[in-house]
């Protein structure tokens, strides 16, 4: 016969589920309750602690393409580009990229074509941040109704015992009253 986890019964008893039917949230919520360690842990460091390379590399493109000092830093290269182009280096004959600037079209479509899949791989990432700190978030708010499911029952226990013994008193005491 296969032996249950320790912490069938808390899962029969608080969840009403057989250990082979939890979730794995449930079954790492309810094993740190049988160990007595914690569940709680940062959606943040752990997300950290998954990233491939890859991911951190597009953390930071994302994070340096939408900012306001990349727009304004690029704002400026184009226009001094523009300017290079049509009037300083016009002045010599030697322009490079005469208007209607077909090479800075063609850099901006590449640079377009490569930063919009990495910004949507960030994305996917920070979205997969997001289910992480749900799923973690479950667990730690399963390990408090159960910890209170737990109490509750303690409690309920300690009452049930403390009214036996006064009943058993008055029991005792209603035997002595009418024995005098």
């Amino acid at each position: 016969m296969a032996q249950r986890p320790p912490f069938a019964d808390i899962a029969l008893r608080l969840l009403r589920k057989p250990s082979h039917a939890l979730d794995p949230e449930e079954r790492r919520v309810l094993a740190s309750i049988d160990a007595g360690t914690l569940v709680s842990r940062d959606a943040a460091d752990e997300a950290d602690a998954r990233a491939s390379v890859g991911d951190r590399l597009a953390d930071k493109v994302a994070a340096v393409g939408g900012s306001w000092g990349f727009i304004i830093a690029f704002a400026l290269v184009l226009l001094a580009w523009m300017v290079l182009n049509s009037d300083v280096l016009g002045h010599f004959g030697l322009v490079f990229d005469p208007y209607p600037y077909i090479f800075l079209n063609l850099m901006l479509s590449t640079l377009a074509a490569i930063q919009a899949p990495v910004i949507m791989m960030s994305q996917n990432r920070q979205a997969a941040k997001d289910r992480l700190a749900a799923s973690l978030d479950y667990e730690t708010n399963l390990r408090a109704e159960l910890e209170i499911l737990r109490l509750h029952e303690k409690l309920d226990l300690l009452v049930a015992d403390r009214l036996a013994g006064l009943e058993e008193k008055i029991d005792r005491l209603a035997k002595t009253g009418s024995a005098s």
